[in-house]
């Protein structure tokens, strides 16, 4: 298997939109609760977003799913977020109770609120920077 542009060899990443403020509450959401550190984060418009990405196959202009890297491989949509609950541990691995439902009705969920996301919550003009002490757990850095 080819090696995963930035990544070390066990580690995992979710892909965010950087201007999406939804996105970034869930980034802040998953660095309050991942305890164990077992994802990073990275903008899908940071170099190293873009760069998983183009690997795996993604556009690289436009985004219009989370995409997450675990244990060498892609998940997005409602895949993507089932592999990171599924690490967070209680109460959060509860969801997934939910992942039985079919994926297709499941991407259709996901999608209704990732295709309408901006105007639902927002969007910043610029790619929000992590806080303070936060940096290490986004790759590349502060960016």
């Amino acid at each position: 298997m080819q090696k995963i542009p930035y990544l070390g060899e066990h580690e995992n990443v979710v892909l965010f939109d950087g201007v999406c403020k939804l996105c970034n509450a869930w980034s802040n959401f998953l660095m309050r609760h991942d305890h164990r550190r077992r994802f990073r984060l990275a903008s899908v418009q940071s170099p190293e977003g873009k760069a998983i990405l183009a690997h795996f196959n993604y556009p690289t202009d436009y985004y219009d799913t989370m995409l997450v890297v675990h244990g060498g491989r892609a998940f997005d949509k409602s895949d993507a977020f089932f592999a990171v609950m599924g690490e967070l541990g209680l109460p959060w691995k509860a969801a997934l109770v939910f992942k039985p439902i079919p994926r297709r009705l499941r991407n259709w969920l996901y999608d209704r609120i990732a295709l309408n996301r901006y105007k639902l919550f927002g969007k910043y003009e610029y790619c929000a920077l992590p806080a303070p002490g936060q940096e290490e757990r986004f790759l590349g850095g502060a960016k």
